[in-house]
């Protein structure tokens, strides 16, 4: 016999959770079932507790950069101290009841377990089906995905959960994918003094990013002693006395203690159970509309959609799928300006479209660029103040279509633009703004200014 509900949530993700629980506070009888922990990646080993790994990291950075600045200093790194805070103040050793709790103190219940799509009302979990009268929704997130490389799934290689669970680090790492996750653990457990190295497919790290971007950190990492191979074809993988080994070719085998695998991610839609929706189960991700509808009574969020993996980004379709579940009628998804941030050091934070996007979208395009080393703020700051700011505009509207900010605080100084560009303020108007001076987002005004320069 099938239990009817209003709504069955399937995956407690970050949207996932904020919609199960918004949509029992409206009232609604709403079961939220998931296999795995109720918080989704972004708690237990994405967002928090990696960036509680960079912090310790940039930390151990900024007391090697006295020298010169501020007198003398010698650093020595503990390991578990930042493994103990990651299970005390992130984690809960991996304990999600204060997560579960959260839910059903709004309502909702929650169902332990995998569960399969039976079709647009129907959801199976452990044995015991659901009617949804209402809704279902997906958020079931994705899972590492490893690169084709032969003998590398017989090899001990880690995940980011791994990497994030050690207690105690490898005397040397080799890092498979040089994008965000592979840069951003790299570099916490290089100046943890580990022997890293980053293999990277691509012509250069961070290919999503502008080049400019890629340089930079290469730049940075060679500094801090990783070794960067990019345009990498691996021939094959192998377990030997000495740890894991790639061969590359045209370089030769490079081993390491450890391998971490961060070649990307991707949904398993046919464990998902779409093709009970006449979906393709083997396609990268689940289209929706822009109120992020599957189809009638089936309304999907977050990493599955391919709409971007990051927890803002589902949080923000959240909104949008309880809005349109509940009747509200707002206004549906826009994606012309998504916000991103590798946190790296320098922090590497973008917005829009690159400067070849927007070109390869027949856009009239302009583009103007400042120094963080050359501001006044980044004269200032000396150690560490690598960046830039990278300003691409759409010349016929006269407004940005993208950025990048580059350097010690890329992240923050990325909200102004990250404005400019989802609200299409006129680059006129950015040039009249006043910048505080000194600070980190005047290279803006220095970029601007760059940009109304005589284009070469």
């Amino acid at each position: 016999m099938s239990v009817p509900v209003d709504a069955v949530v399937m995956g407690l993700g970050p949207g996932g959770e904020e919609v199960a629980g918004r949509l029992a506070q409206a009232g609604l009888e709403v079961v939220g079932i998931d296999g795995g922990l109720v918080g989704g990646e972004c708690p237990y080993w994405g967002c928090v507790p990696s960036k509680m790994m960079i912090r310790a990291a940039n930390l151990l950075a900024e007391g090697r950069r006295i020298e010169g600045m501020a007198g003398r200093s010698e650093v020595t790194p503990d390991w578990s101290v930042v493994a103990r805070r990651i299970r005390q103040e992130a984690t809960d050793d991996w304990d999600d009841q204060v997560a579960v709790e959260r839910l059903q103190g709004k309502g909702a219940r929650f169902v332990r377990g995998w569960a399969r799509l039976l079709g647009r009302r129907a959801v199976e979990v452990e044995g015991e089906v659901f009617e949804a009268r209402r809704a279902i929704v997906l958020d079931t997130g994705a899972s590492p995905w490893l690169a084709p490389v032969p003998g590398l799934s017989d090899t001990g290689y880690w995940t980011n959960r791994h990497a994030v669970e050690a207690m105690e680090l490898p005397r040397s790492l080799t890092v498979l994918g040089g994008g965000a996750i592979g840069a951003e653990l790299g570099q916490v457990f290089s100046r943890f003094g580990v022997a890293v190295t980053v293999v990277e497919a691509a012509d250069r790290l961070l290919a999503l990013e502008e080049p400019e971007a890629g340089e930079l950190l290469a730049g940075v990492f060679g500094e801090e002693g990783i070794a960067v191979h990019t345009g990498a074809r691996i021939t094959g993988a192998r377990q030997d006395a000495d740890g894991i080994v790639l061969d590359l070719d045209g370089v030769g085998p490079i081993a390491g203690e450890r391998l971490l695998a961060a070649t990307g991610r991707r949904p398993d839609l046919a464990a998902l159970g779409v093709a009970a929706l006449g979906l393709d189960d083997t396609a990268r991700a689940l289209p929706v509309d822009e109120h992020m509808r599957v189809a009638d009574g089936v309304w999907a969020v977050g990493d599955v959609t391919g709409k971007g993996a990051f927890t803002h980004m589902s949080m923000y379709q959240a909104a949008i799928a309880v809005d349109d579940i509940l009747g509200g009628g707002g206004p549906g998804a826009k994606y012309h300006a998504v916000p991103r941030v590798t946190f790296t050091d320098p922090e590497i934070g973008s917005v829009g479209m690159s400067e070849a996007d927007a070109r390869s979208s027949g856009l009239e395009v302009r583009t103007g660029s400042s120094q963080i080393p050359s501001s006044s703020r980044g004269w200032i700051h000396k150690a560490g103040n690598a960046g830039f700011v990278k300003l691409v505009e759409d010349a016929r509207r006269g407004v940005l279509v993208g950025a990048t900010s580059a350097g010690p605080t890329g992240g923050e100084v990325l909200g102004l633009l990250t404005l400019a560009v989802h609200a299409a303020v006129p680059v006129d108007e950015l040039a009249r703004m006043i910048y505080a001076y000194p600070t980190f987002h005047r290279a803006v005004e220095d970029a601007v200014r760059d940009l109304r320069e005589p284009q070469q």
